[in-house]
């Protein structure tokens, strides 16, 4: 595939998107619905199943790979003992691809767990001594996996027993927990990687934006809010050509890729966290619609009327125009359209520009709008990669596709103000946390290891 890129047209990113009107009925709540990153009132109570974010990038270090990542349990205190944090037994998680652009999974990597807890009624210890490996019988608690690829040709199974690492409860119980960490990664046949385990919180950002944005004045920015807590992740990597539709990336070399959460209830497995890209769910619906628009599918996001009146008109460009009087832009948003909805590609919208729509696949059929982040496999990582993504030319940076490195929140708040259509960034509009405050490493699974101090510690 030709890529054609206008740099000046891709400037700025948004949290809007355009769908096609029907039913509120879609997004009446029931039972098991919750949401993503405790940005909606049912999953705030159910931490093990909070989808926190998703990541999706071509591998920087090995060719011809994709990586796709999703953290879950938001705000992991380090120092969370005696009952350090788990996956939910009870709930299968998901990373899924559509690579076909009518909004369904193509393929689906799902993880469950189970228990092997040694404790009994003898210790209150989740270790009793020192733990060096995975399988020291120090380690009295431990976590066991099964993943699984699902498609339309069936389920095959990838790993049957996999370990997850475990918390890092500190250095006398962990003095190297870079080796545990290292053991728990799994070769998958075909030359593919799997990882099921905690990591720090890699989501960078100054979280005061919810307290009248920043202040009032701007005045509550440059504070990493999340430093120091840690996630538990669930990440793959595997060859493109596993990803792509037909197995074919020159002709189809574009993905869709959003995580979910599914668990158990008397009516069976409910989707009950969704996640695509970053912030859509935090700042575009309002607290009555998030439960139920996070049990959707992303098929379904067409038909919602009550929700494409909130995203065509974004409520935080008008709050940037009540608090600061940076004027909002008028609505629709149809720029923003094609970032998050159907993909940048000319012939989606008025941004000029063939990026990551699933659209451009040779063999894609009719295009479903839908929610999810995009990814170009075929655009090959940055040399110098630059925290504000596409907004800053580098094609390689959200919105196609999420990096760790990548500054979301910059990048959302200067396009509901307005760059994408003039092409010009708002001085000083930032939260000014530009990295996150441990360096990425340079191999798979890439997001840095647990942290082992409290956050309270100062």
């Amino acid at each position: 595939m030709e890529l054609r890129i206008n740099r000046r047209a891709l400037i700025g990113l948004g949290v809007a998107a355009a769908l096609t009107a029907s039913s509120f009925a879609l997004l009446r709540p029931g039972s098991g619905t919750a949401s993503s990153h405790r940005e909606a009132p049912m999953i705030a109570g159910d931490p093990r199943n909070d989808n926190t974010d998703v990541y999706a990038f071509v591998s920087p270090d090995k060719a011809g790979t994709v990586t796709l990542l999703a953290n879950w349990i938001p705000f992991e205190e380090p120092i969370g003992g005696p009952n350090f944090y788990t996956f939910d037994t009870r709930s299968r998680y998901n990373i899924k691809i559509d690579n076909n652009g009518d909004a369904k999974p193509d393929i689906t990597y799902q993880w469950t767990f189970r228990d092997e807890d040694r404790r009994g009624t003898g210790t209150f210890l989740y270790n009793n001594g020192p733990v060096t490996s995975l399988d020291d019988q120090n380690l009295l608690y431990r976590q066991h996996y099964t993943l699984k690829r699902i498609t339309h040709g069936g389920t095959r199974t990838l790993v049957p027993d996999g370990i997850v690492a475990p918390s890092n409860v500190g250095p006398a119980s962990m003095p190297d927990y870079g080796t545990l960490r290292a053991q728990s990664i799994k070769s998958l046949a075909g030359g593919g990687r799997t990882f099921a385990g905690q990591s720090d919180e890699a989501f960078f950002l100054d979280l005061r934006v919810f307290d009248l944005l920043y202040g009032g004045n701007l005045s509550e920015v440059g504070q990493d809010t999340t430093k120091g807590y840690n996630v538990h992740t669930l990440a793959v990597q595997v060859p493109a050509a596993d990803l792509a539709l037909k197995g074919d990336t020159k002709r189809n070399p574009v993905i869709g890729v959003w995580a979910t959460t599914d668990k158990w209830s008397p009516r069976g497995y409910v989707q009950v966290s969704r996640l695509g890209n970053p912030l859509v769910n935090e700042v575009v619906a309002p607290a009555g619609l998030k439960d139920a628009f996070n049990a959707l599918p992303p098929h379904k996001d067409a038909d919602v009327a009550a929700f494409v009146k909130r995203v065509t008109d974004p409520e935080v460009a008008r709050l940037l125009q009540s608090v600061y009087g940076i004027k909002a832009p008028a609505s629709p948003r149809n720029d923003l359209v094609e970032i998050f909805l159907t993909g940048i590609a000319k012939g989606n919208g008025p941004i000029a520009a063939d990026l990551n729509s699933q659209s451009l696949n040779k063999d894609a059929g009719k295009l479903r709008p839908s929610e999810m982040l995009r990814l170009n496999m075929s655009i090959p990582p940055a040399k110098d990669p630059n925290r504000l993504g596409v907004l800053a030319g580098d094609l390689q940076g959200f919105p196609n596709g999420r990096r760790l490195s990548d500054d979301v929140v910059d990048i959302a708040l200067q396009a509901v103000a307005g760059a994408a259509q003039t092409g010009k960034l708002v001085p000083g509009l930032t939260d000014k946390v530009d990295r996150n405050d441990k360096p990425l490493l340079q191999a798979f699974p890439y997001i840095p290891l647990p942290s082992n101090v409290a956050v309270n510690q100062h």
